[in-house]
């Protein structure tokens, strides 16, 4: 049975942080792509971050360019988006993905 589980999102003020975690089970992730997606309603599901296999090439949307990383423990099969700098507009609920399968989502706000 394949799963994913994310958690760490919350409240958080503009400026701050927050670290996202994805815990896969059912599917071998050593060997899979992992994306993080995010969506606000009312609006389409936006990829935020990609990180290859092994963790050596990673790609971000524009708008978290420099502020997001993505990292990856293979050994825990876990995935991790690291958040600085946080934007009102970072408000969004956040999803792991990997091949078709996709986690529940976490939800982040960033207010004052």
């Amino acid at each position: 049975q394949v799963q994913l589980v994310e958690s760490g999102g919350g409240l958080v003020q503009p400026g701050g942080s927050l670290r996202l975690s994805c815990v896969a089970s059912g599917f071998t992730f050593s060997i899979t792509t992992m994306r993080w997606y995010r969506q606000v309603p009312g609006k389409e599901r936006e990829l935020v971050a990609t990180i290859t296999s092994t963790g050596d090439s990673t790609n971000y949307a524009d708008s978290v360019k420099g502020r997001f990383t993505i990292s990856r423990d293979n050994a825990k099969n876990t995935v991790s988006l690291q958040m600085n700098s946080l934007k009102s507009e970072d408000t969004a609920v956040y999803y792991c993905n990997g091949f078709q399968y996709w986690g529940k989502g976490t939800l982040v706000t960033v207010s004052s």
